[in-house]
């Protein structure tokens, strides 16, 4: 049951009655109340009444008996208080249900999930963070939604860097993969051989050329970067804790072969024509800064073939092939011309037909303390390893200061646990379309709205019921102001999740965690739990294991781990 939902039910008909006609009673969370609503201010100017007026005649009209008390205050909101009995009884149904309240959608869908996306031959580095740790949540958080998720790591392995990348392979007469060790540094030495040296810049263009064309040397060297690449990433998701996969690795050369097709399919339905040489669509609406139509490169006047077309081929097979009703493309804001574009050629194309999306959930960059992109000290790029690494150290500091008692294992595996945990809750705890600071000593603090915090207070909960011997969990009543806030506070867990389903915006559920533990915390300090009478004490104890179900639900949702002892 959704509180806010049959709030706005029974208000509706009372609105709808004063008004002569539909009304949205518009009832939202308030610090006021339980919930408030505000409908009859806009009301008052359409009926030419006093707003107070309009809402005591909602409160004598509404039938809100066993349901809730509301009152008329300030200008003429309506405060909504639920009743104890309808609060309680809802925490219990909750409580017996795994799925938190959360029913499995009754309409599922086939969900493409196109996140991460690093480049072979290069290593991981903090620009790849926001893509995978967002991608990762939307894709956790939609499939335990019901929904048939079908995550999508579309690799940068084609193109023409790899002719130079290959040469310089060969150049090294490395048979093994010890040249491969290190692929920054090997990236870099081959950049620096087809910027300096002509002739390797030649036989570079030349393996492109060979690579296109299906020479069985070329692809097997191809193969060997792209196998060591894949390991790398392997090994950095693991230690990020996403669940992406091998299976999961579906690269721009998985559409090589489809490209042609693309631009046969457009141009068939006169949607290309040339322009400087290259083969260009023009979507209507789309003019850039001189006033002139925009256009989207399919082919380039070399012949060659850039991100559209790949873009668009990926499109056109997720939906022909794949089933997708819903695609999500997780990529930076910088891009969100490049994707306007792409899905309006492919909505004039035929290729995302009614009912089924295209969207580009964007997100900002991540900067550092003087506001700029976030760099090493050397002016660098961060490898994501090493700030894994780091953050796994910080935080074992602060777990070995906090539980003294923890053997080494535990204390890096919790060091770990809540380290990574620390750097994915700041990300997805900042509204993804904007910008935010990398800050260590923020995003570790055990106070705030923080990844730790969240964790330590899922940590407290179960020392709660290491201590609890025999007793257990019973039916909640609710008899004190904070028992009844906390239940409120689960209660909302639910529509939230259904609510992120849509929006993705993760910093909503973030808060939402945020303001349970919160809750739970004036909880467990004003009412004692194992040392109450043993009706009330298995009443609290039913809302310490609610809670501490909804924070380990709500977490991993997010890709984030919950350590029993912190």
């Amino acid at each position: 049951m959704n509180l806010e939902a049959l709030l706005c039910t029974r208000l509706a008909a009372a609105f709808s009655a004063v008004a002569g006609g539909d009304v949205d009673p518009a009832v939202r969370r308030s610090q006021h109340a339980d919930f408030q609503s505000g409908a009859a201010l806009p009301l008052a100017r359409q009926l030419g009444r006093p707003p107070r007026e309009i809402a005591a005649e909602v409160v004598a009209r509404a039938d809100l008996a066993g349901v809730a008390v509301a009152e008329v205050s300030g200008p003429g909101f309506l405060n909504l208080t639920v009743a104890d009995e309808l609060l309680a009884e809802l925490a219990n149904t909750i409580a017996a249900d795994p799925r938190l309240g959360l029913a499995a959608t009754g309409k599922p869908e086939t969900i493409v999930v196109d996140y991460s996306a690093p480049n072979v031959a290069k290593e991981m580095h903090v620009g790849h963070l926001r893509s995978t740790v967002i991608g990762d949540a939307a894709a956790r958080l939609l499939e335990w939604q019901g929904h048939t998720v079908i995550r999508a790591n579309h690799l940068g392995d084609w193109g023409t860097p790899f002719g130079m990348l290959i040469e310089h392979l060969v150049d090294l007469g490395d048979t093994g993969d010890g040249s491969l060790a290190d692929l920054t540094a090997f990236y870099q030495a081959a950049r620096v051989k087809f910027d300096a040296d002509a002739e390797f810049k030649r036989r570079a263009q030349l393996r492109v050329v060979a690579l296109q064309g299906g020479d069985p040397d070329t692809t097997r060297l191809w193969r060997r970067l792209l196998a060591a690449s894949e390991r790398h990433f392997l090994a950095v998701y693991d230690l990020l804790g996403v669940s992406l996969t091998a299976a999961d690795f579906a690269g721009e050369s998985s559409y090589h072969d489809q490209l042609e097709s693309v631009v046969a399919e457009l141009d068939d339905k006169g949607l290309l024509r040339v322009s400087d040489g290259a083969l260009c669509a023009f979507p209507a609406g789309f003019t850039g800064r001189d006033g002139e139509p925009m256009p989207l490169i399919v082919r380039k006047s070399d012949g060659g073939f850039g991100y559209a077309a790949t873009d668009l081929a990926a499109l056109r097979h997720r939906v022909r092939t794949l089933g997708a009703t819903r695609m999500l493309y997780l990529v930076g804001s910088p891009q969100r011309t490049h994707f306007q574009l792409v899905f309006a050629v492919a909505r004039e194309a035929g290729w995302l037909p009614g009912g089924v999306s295209a969207e580009h959930v964007e997100f900002g960059s991540i900067l550092g303390a003087d506001g700029r992109m976030l760099r090493t000290r050397a002016g660098g790029t961060v490898k994501l390893a090493g700030l894994l690494d780091e953050a796994a150290q910080r935080a074992s500091a602060l777990a070995a200061a906090k539980t003294p008692d923890l053997d080494p294992a535990a204390l890096a595996r919790v060091g770990r646990l809540v380290g990574t945990g620390a750097i994915k809750y700041a990300d997805l705890s900042a509204d993804r379309r904007s910008d935010y600071v990398f800050d260590w000593d923020r995003m570790l603090a055990l106070t705030g709205n923080t990844g730790p915090y969240l964790q330590y207070a899922y940590a407290r909960i179960c020392s709660i019921f290491r201590r609890a011997g025999t007793a257990a969990p019973g039916q909640v009543v609710l008899t004190e102001a904070p028992e009844r806030a906390l239940a409120l506070e689960l209660t909302a867990f639910a529509p939230m999740v259904s609510g992120v389903g849509g929006s993705l915006d993760f910093h909503r559920l973030t808060g939402y965690l945020y303001g349970l533990a919160t809750a739970f915390s004036a909880f467990y300090e004003k009412c004692p739990v194992l040392t109450a009478p043993p009706a009330v004490r298995d009443s609290r104890l039913a809302l310490c294991d609610l809670t501490a179900r909804t924070l380990r639900q709500g977490l991993d949702l997010l890709g984030i781990a919950t350590p029993d002892r912190l």
